[in-house]
C-alpha cells in the first residue's frame, strides 16, 4: 500500500478546492469565485484499497497586503515544504503567462516530486491543451502535466492514479472512515462564509470572519449560534441589508448545507459585528480561529 500527503498549490481561483472536493467525493472545502476562499490548510482524504492520499488544500497564491494575506502565504510555503508531493493545480482556461512558469518552476526545483493539474479544460478550446503542454516543458516545467475538468470528471484517474504512485509505501496515516481534518464546527464557520462570498460583492467578503459561539445537538437537531464579523459599520449595514433582508437569505442557504453535513434539522442564529481592521491584528486574527501565538 501506498500513502502519503499532497499540498495542492496553484493561484487564487485555480479550482484547487474543487478538485480536492471531488476527488475525495465529498465537500471538504468551500468554494467561491472570489480570491481567498481558502484561509487555512485543510486536509482532504481519499481512501482506495492501494493507498491513501491526503490532500493537504492550501490558500491559493495571492498578492496582497495585510496581516491576514501574510499568514496565508506562510501556510502555503509551510506545507509544500512538509509533504510528500505537489500538485500544482493551474486555471489552463486563463492560460499561460511568466509568473505561472516561475512559480511552477520554484516548486519542481524545491526537491519534493510534483505534478501539474492543468484545469477547466471543459471550458477552452481543445487545440490550446497540447500547445501549452509545449510551451511549458520548453519552458523548463519538467514533470507531469495532466489536462481535467473537476467539473466533467476528465481525467481525474488518470491524475489520481499519477499522485498515487509518488507517494511511499506505507500503512493508512488515517482511519479509512475519516474524510477531512477539520471537525464540524470549522465546517459549519465556513460554510456561512461561503454563502457570504456568492452572495455579497468583492470588497466585503475579504473582510469578514465567521465565529461560532454556539453548536448544541439535542432531540436529532442542532442549535448553532455564529457571530459575523466585519471591518466597518458600513459593511454590517450591506451584509444585513433592508430590513433584515440579506442577512436572513444568507444564512438560510448556509443553514440547507449545514444540515446536511450534520445530517438533522438546523436552527441557526446569526449576528453581525464590527472589529475594525482585525485582519491587521494578530490578536483578534488568533481570537477568530487564524494563526498560533
Amino acid at each position: 500500500m501506498r500513502s502519503g500527503t499532497v499540498a495542492v498549490i496553484g493561484r487564487a481561483n485555480a479550482g484547487k478546492s474543487t478538485l480536492i472536493n471531488v476527488l475525495v467525493g465529498e465537500k471538504v472545502a468551500i468554494v467561491s469565485p472570489k480570491p481567498q476562499t481558502t484561509r487555512d490548510r485543510i486536509l482532504g482524504i481519499l481512501n482506495r484499497p492501494d493507498y491513501q492520499i491526503v490532500f493537504a488544500d492550501t490558500p491559493g497564491i495571492y498578492k496582497g497586503k495585510g496581516a491576514l494575506t501574510a499568514l496565508m502565504m506562510r501556510t502555503t510555503e509551510e506545507t509544500a515544504g512538509e509533504v510528500d508531493a505537489i500538485l500544482y493545480v493551474h486555471d489552463g482556461h486563463a492560460g499561460i503567462r511568466d509568473e505561472d512558469i516561475a512559480l511552477m518552476k520554484r516548486y519542481r526545483e524545491s526537491g519534493v516530486p510534483m505534478i501539474v493539474a492543468y484545469t477547466k479544460i471543459d471550458i477552452m478550446p481543445k487545440e490550446k491543451i497540447p500547445a501549452d503542454a509545449k510551451l511549458l516543458f520548453e519552458a523548463g516545467v519538467t514533470c507531469d502535466v495532466y489536462p481535467v475538468s473537476a467539473r466533467k470528471g476528465i481525467n481525474l484517474k488518470k491524475l489520481e492514479n499519477a499522485i498515487a504512485s509518488l507517494l511511499p509505501e506505507g500503512g493508512a496515516l488515517y482511519p479509512e472512515d475519516i474524510v477531512s481534518d477539520k471537525s464540524e464546527r470549522f465546517m459549519i464557520a465556513e460554510l456561512m462564509r461561503e454563502k457570504i462570498l456568492l452572495k455579497y460583492g468583492q470588497e466585503i467578503p475579504h473582510g469578514v470572519a465567521v465565529v461560532v459561539h454556539t453548536f448544541e445537538k439535542h432531540g436529532g437537531a442542532a442549535e448553532i449560534g455564529l457571530d459575523v464579523i466585519c471591518e466597518k459599520k458600513n459593511h454590517k449595514a450591506i451584509l444585513i441589508g433592508k430590513q433584515g433582508a440579506a442577512l436572513k437569505e444568507t444564512a438560510s442557504f448556509a443553514r440547507k448545507d449545514m444540515e446536511k453535513l450534520l445530517g438533522m434539522k438546523v436552527f441557526l442564529t446569526v449576528y453581525v459585528k464590527v472589529r475594525e481592521d482585525w485582519r491587521d491584528s494578530a490578536r483578534l486574527m488568533k481570537e477568530f480561529g487564524y494563526g498560533e501565538e
